[in-house]
């Protein structure tokens, strides 16, 4: 193999270059006509009335728990399972995450298992579409609704996909959407909120831009009166900002998001096609009803074999130039919440047992057919290594 395989690689054309240039000659790098447009957009997709602009889907789940009106002392469900921005932002805000273990086959966060978790001091639940699934969504926002416990969608991996009828992004309260180089779109970083709650929204638009007041911020006497002035402050902000530059990129690729899902589609029925025959993996499980945009292409090995032996695959597939990591240890066993809370090995067992055997396989829209082929073959090859040294 004479050139190596990345793990993911964004899909930046002429157009995208052209609009970050023209961005740069215009003079308005912040606060501009690009971060308008882009917030339109991506509202729009998402069937919301507003969309926020911030610089990482991060600081997107932080201001939606602040708006949310979690505090400190509180308890937040989430996923034990995720990446770890969405049990950090809990930590932000002071209140404590209270993990729920996944289900083997979607690797969501059941409803009845949420529901077992909710206590007198639940303020809110976070729910993640992991890896872009949007299954078991539909009956979160059903216990979130039941129990008047208001729900922030962690949707960062699932831009444009739906469950039924039903749009990613609209099943939370507030919604946020994150776009890192290998999401289905990108602004290099950033995140966007996304919501139909207009006193939300205005709240996320002043914390982002350091407390200053925003249009339609009713919280402030002042407001009102100090929208024009840079310099009050109506209350503690963050710069989370997102800058015309970021949103100039956006805005392009959210133009091309439809060819871009099809693309990613396409590279994951091919990875099925070639490996659903293979007795050693476990392929992704996607419901009929499902539209998967997808954002990741995550196997797990089987039951039998071990997190060292995942290892040496995923090795051995770097040390023939094919970019490969494991995806997601379980948050609680991350020594932060180890060291606060005294999680231990055992306590999310099946989050423990699906971390243990991910491999994520490169996966970007411009894959050829010939490097899905070689991914596949050399995946291949080092199982059949590995269960011949061990037969």
């Amino acid at each position: 193999m004479t050139d190596s395989i990345p793990l993911s690689h964004p899909d930046i054309t002429d157009a995208e270059i052209r609009a970050v240039v023209a961005t740069l000659k215009s003079g308005r790098l912040s606060i501009g006509p690009q971060l308008e447009e882009f917030e339109r957009l991506v509202a729009k997709r998402a069937g919301r009335a507003h969309g926020i602009g911030v610089n990482s889907g991060t600081s997107g789940l932080h201001l939606g728990l602040l708006a949310l009106g979690v505090r400190p002392g509180d308890e937040v469900i989430t996923p034990a399972f995720s990446f770890v921005a969405s049990a950090n932002c809990i930590e932000y805000v002071g209140a404590k995450p209270v993990f729920v273990d996944c289900d083997p086959r979607t690797l969501n966060m059941r409803a009845e298992d949420v529901e077992a978790a909710i206590t007198d001091r639940t303020r809110a639940i976070v729910g993640v579409e992991v890896f872009g699934n949007p299954t078991g969504m539909m009956e979160l926002a059903k216990i979130s609704t039941k129990h008047e416990i208001p729900m922030l969608e962690d949707a960062c991996e699932g831009l444009g996909g739906r469950q039924g009828n039903e749009r990613i992004g609209r099943f939370g309260r507030v919604a946020v959407f994150g776009f890192y180089p290998n999401k289905q779109i990108t602004t290099g970083e950033g995140g966007m909120i996304v919501t139909d709650d207009d006193r939300v929204a205005a709240l996320c638009r002043s914390l982002r831009n350091q407390g200053r007041a925003a249009p339609g911020d009713t919280e402030s006497d002042e407001a009102g009166a100090e929208l024009g002035s840079w310099l009050m402050h109506q209350r503690l902000g963050y710069n989370y900002r997102m800058s015309e530059l970021n949103a100039a990129l956006g805005v392009v690729q959210m133009k091309r998001l439809d060819k871009l899902i099809e693309a990613r589609q396409s590279v994951a029925q091919q990875y099925m096609r070639r490996l659903m025959g293979n007795p050693h993996i476990i392929l992704p499980t996607i419901d009929a009803d499902v539209f998967m945009s997808w954002f990741v292409y995550v196997i797990r090995l089987s039951d039998r074999f071990t997190a060292e032996d995942r290892d040496w695959i995923i090795d051995g597939l770097r040390r023939h130039d094919v970019g490969a990591s494991n995806y997601f240890p379980p948050i609680p066993l991350q020594l932060h919440y180890r060291l606060k809370y005294g999680y231990d090995i055992g306590d999310f067992p099946v989050a423990e047992s699906v971390g243990q055997r991910t491999i994520a396989l490169p996966f970007f829209p411009t894959i050829t057919e010939r490097e899905i082929d070689l991914v596949c073959q050399t995946l291949e090859v080092m199982l059949k290594r590995l269960t011949f040294a061990r037969d």
